[in-house]
């Protein structure tokens, strides 16, 4: 195995975890969603944005969350964090992590393991940075909030690392936002997020707005301070082929639900729920020309979802039962997981 002693801040070897866990080929769960709902409530009645979702994440595991716009995937993300705002609410299940509950635990404990446990890395890097700050002061607000007191030459070599780590120059702590790419910014976004060693970063679609190449250099720092802290990442977004280069287990979210679970290559040379199918088959190629095929119809309303499966009017297998039926998710196969009537033997 060669490792790759990338020293973390405070002097830490970041790699030390990960390399633990991956030579021991440990698969520790580290977090598991139960049955989560997220309505946002309106005037005309609630707006079922994850409903019942399950689902778990190892240490030191890339999973992947990709779905069709308004799918649910970064109200779940943000309801993990609980940073769910009104009219959204939290209106059951569990979040636990290393079996602590999240949901239950009081506002100002939550606020705690916030960044210190499980961080996020937003969708917009401009939206996520204070534009009045320099990057310097909005680390310093980041430790500052948790508690983390430094001398000033201790600070000083803290922001230094953490830039060097996620592949900036030290200078950039006397930048304001404006004065920084749309690639930098975001990886001033992912130093913020590592600040205090997570072990789960939340990342919401972080190359939005970004070109190919950036795109390429920040999931590239990503993965490198992934794999130093040993921690999880949970990438939603909808870009298959980032998807594809990433993470290792794929969850495919319809209509606030998983329809489809399963380890990253298994799902994309045998897609299982006709969604995944026809979202597959959807991805452009190099290989071959033909013509492009777009998946038919629009994703439901989750403010008045059909009846049965929710994909059942776009679906080209569907049953009588479909309409009237809605299925679960359940395994059909070693590490795989599927929401359809087609595998769980009665669908004829």
């Amino acid at each position: 195995m060669v490792v790759c002693l990338t020293t973390g801040p405070g002097g830490k070897t970041g790699s030390e975890d990960a390399v633990a866990v991956k030579s021991s080929g440990v698969t520790t769960e580290i977090l598991r969603v139960e049955n989560l709902r997220v309505y946002y409530h309106t005037e005309v009645g609630p707006v079922r944005a994850v409903e019942g979702v399950n689902f778990s994440l190892r240490a030191g595991e890339r999973f992947g969350l990709v779905g069709e716009s308004g799918s649910g995937k970064s109200t779940l993300g943000l309801a993990l964090l609980r940073l769910i705002k009104p009219p959204g609410r939290i209106e059951g299940g569990a979040v636990h992590l290393d079996g602590e509950d999240l949901l239950r635990l009081p506002e100002e404990e939550m606020r705690q393991r916030r960044l210190a446990v499980i961080a996020l890395v937003a969708q917009g890097a401009m939206n996520s940075l204070n534009p009045v700050l320099r990057v310097r002061d909005q680390i310093a607000d980041a430790l500052a909030d948790h508690g983390v007191r430094l001398g000033r030459a201790d600070f000083e070599a803290r922001v230094r690392d953490l830039l060097t780590w996620v592949g900036l120059r030290p200078e950039v702590a006397d930048r304001y936002p404006h004065e920084l790419s749309g690639g930098m910014k975001q990886r001033v976004c992912i130093a913020i997020a590592i600040s205090l060693r997570p072990r789960i970063i939340v990342a919401d679609e972080p190359t939005s707005a970004l070109d190919v190449v950036v795109q390429r250099q920040v999931m590239e720092t990503l993965r490198r301070v992934q794999e130093d802290l040993g921690a999880a990442v949970l990438l939603i977004g909808h870009d298959m082929g980032l998807m594809a280069q990433f993470v290792e287990r794929l969850g495919v979210m319809y209509a606030g639900g998983l329809v489809e679970v399963g380890p990253l290559r298994a799902v994309f040379r045998e897609p299982l729920h006709p969604y995944t199918q026809l979202l597959i088959a959807s991805l452009p190629t190099l290989e071959k020309k033909r013509v492009f095929r777009g998946i038919p119809g629009l994703p439901p309303s989750l403010l008045q979802r059909p009846s049965g499966c929710p994909f059942h009017p776009r679906c080209p297998f569907a049953m009588p039962r479909c309409r009237e039926e809605e299925p679960a998710l359940r395994p059909v196969q070693t590490g795989r997981w599927v929401a359809c009537h087609l595998y769980d033997g009665e669908g004829a």
